[in-house]
């Protein structure tokens, strides 16, 4: 636990607050690869792995740029780190490349379909026995056309039979990607393969489909469960339940619940859900009947009920009716956890009510409480937010001493707020110590240091990092790219901006039309317009910029 003089020094502290950009609970993606602007540059130089290549259409063109002495600056502390990291060669080199470096450059080009990167991949001299599909699925779980193109290669093999597992993730990569008709077909042939379908496969689908809106086709795979070789129960009502809930369908959720509850037996987190759907969507009163409907089931209340109201309120900061609810779970016996507390301190301190954040740390002590990670990351969330940061290092280095071991989510808030404060060794100095933690990096951990790279334009640093998110078999998503993108606009480095646009086009992922806009007038004012044409080809709905006389 943290010692209590240390809860009293932090609300009696008198460090000036301010405010701060901290959104480490939704960051944004990840990478590509593009060559080096030193052009003294050789092709075994670690600049060139990752970034992508500069368009012909783009680098033909004198834009008046030169490299600045911040694209190859390393902090000196990181160096050797950074230059010892493996990199992953993704362009002609003296050295030999390794087959998942092999199979990693063929799965990086524009494919128009999973049958043309099939075809590719026939054309080489590999082997599915060289690689791991599952690294490889995963290095490419944001492209679905590499990631299915490599699923069928490799079950055409000879000797090779997909696990369960892999068709499960290769299931949720569809739904992602909501290619619904092929994500179906795939169902239809783990159907025939007897045993491949699970719960977690009709979870996933369910989730995809409901994430999408396609409510009544995600009630339908229920209906369908039982065909699909799985027993329909109170685990799969509820996965279906959570699945509507989550995507913002609590009435199809309603109407599920309603129509099934009559021939499925019924448990408390049936219940809960349907509460926590409910208050998410402020519908409070309908929580309230879920909640006495619950009570005539025959099942009582829980921490958890009681949980979703202390959360809807804490979204509205009405802390008044948040101590009300305190009072009555207190007056039926349930006790709150540490979710409860923790979302009360974050609600506290993202109001502003750093004192009254802090204060909740006593209410768990009287309790019997113990903090936990969640607890830890969002006292740095808000120390770090209120400008705190010394404070909040102290908290991150005594969650250690008390034997919680900070996990993604506690680095990625660190990692945020360092970024935030543009504390760059620090920043960088956490994913070092993050891995010697064995801790695996997430998406989440990256964005903050790319805005960060991106902005302070270090060129060389930002390729290890996208380097490092390969190795760690992050995948590229829509958000990154965008972040990319818009980053290196801002940055003036108009060429690595093209060349991830384009990227992202060639994979099939549509810009937002801002940042398309954004681009344009960039190239516009820069006078490359053959690149500005080039990004209208690609993107046919841009509007021009408008021109200032």
């Amino acid at each position: 636990m943290l010692r209590k003089h240390q809860i009293l020094s932090l609300a009696s502290s008198s460090n000036p607050q301010r405010n701060l950009n901290v959104n480490s609970l939704k960051l944004f993606g990840f990478s590509a690869l593009f060559t080096s602007t030193n052009p003294s540059a050789s092709p075994d130089s670690s600049l060139t792995s990752e970034l992508p290549d500069i368009p012909s259409w783009v680098s033909k063109q004198n834009t008046g740029t030169q490299p600045s002495g911040d694209d190859d600056f390393v902090i000196p502390s990181l160096a050797t780190w950074i230059e010892n990291h493996p990199k992953v060669r993704l362009f002609p080199t003296k050295k030999p490349e390794t087959p998942v470096e092999k199979i990693t450059k063929i799965l990086k080009g524009p494919y128009p379909s999973p049958e043309i990167v099939v075809q590719a991949l026939n054309a080489s001299d590999l082997s599915v026995s060289d690689v791991s599909v599952d690294q490889l699925l995963k290095r490419f779980s944001n492209s679905w056309i590499s990631a299915y193109g490599v699923f069928i290669w490799a079950k055409t093999q000879s000797g090779y039979t997909h696990t369960p597992e892999l068709y499960n993730f290769m299931v949720d990569v569809l739904g992602k990607a909501k290619m619904f008709d092929l994500l179906l077909d795939l169902i239809e042939e783990m159907k025939q393969l007897k045993g491949y379908i699970n719960l977690d496969t009709i979870f996933k689908v369910m989730r995809r489909l409901a994430n999408a809106r396609r409510f009544s086709e995600a009630i339908e795979i229920f209906r369908r469960i039982e065909e699909l070789g799985v027993e329909k129960d109170v685990m799969a009502l509820n996965g279906l339940l959570d699945a509507l809930v989550k995507g913002d369908g609590v009435e199809h959720a309603c109407e599920a619940f309603v129509e099934l509850k009559e021939c499925i037996p019924l448990n408390s987190s049936t219940f809960n859900i349907l509460v926590h759907g409910f208050c998410k969507a402020r519908r409070l009163s309908d929580a309230r009947k879920i909640l006495n409907e619950m009570n005539e089931q025959g099942f009582q209340p829980c921490t958890v009920s009681f949980t979703c109201f202390i959360e809807a309120y804490c979204r509205e900061k009405d802390f008044r009716n948040v101590d009300a609810i305190l009072d009555e779970m207190k007056e039926k016996g349930c006790r709150p956890n540490a979710v409860t507390y923790t979302i009360i301190m974050h609600a506290r301190g993202k109001a502003g009510e750093i004192g009254k954040a802090l204060e909740v740390y006593e209410m768990m002590k009287k309790d019997s409480c113990l903090q936990d990670s969640s607890f830890y990351g969002s006292l740095i969330f808000i120390l770090s937010k209120a400008g705190r940061l010394k404070d909040a290092d102290e908290i991150f280095e005594d969650m250690v001493k008390q034997g919680v071991k900070p996990n993604a989510l506690t680095y990625n808030t660190m990692i945020s707020s360092s970024c935030g404060h543009s504390l760059e060794e620090k920043a960088l100095k956490l994913l070092k110590r993050m891995e010697e933690d064995s801790c695996k990096p997430d998406i989440s951990t990256y964005a903050p240091l790319l805005k960060m790279c991106c902005r302070k334009k270090r060129m060389k640093v930002l390729n290890f990092l996208l380097s490092h998110m390969l190795n760690n078999d992050v995948s590229i998503d829509h958000t990154t790219y965008t972040l990319l993108v818009r980053g290196l606009c801002n940055s003036g480095k108009l060429e690595q901006a093209c060349a991830f646009f384009e990227e992202m086009v060639l994979k099939g992922m549509i810009p937002k039309g801002s940042i398309c806009t954004m681009l344009v007038e960039k190239l516009e004012k820069e006078d490359m317009i053959e690149a500005k044409q080039k990004i209208q080809e690609l993107v046919p709905n841009v509007k021009e910029p408008k021109i200032t006389v």
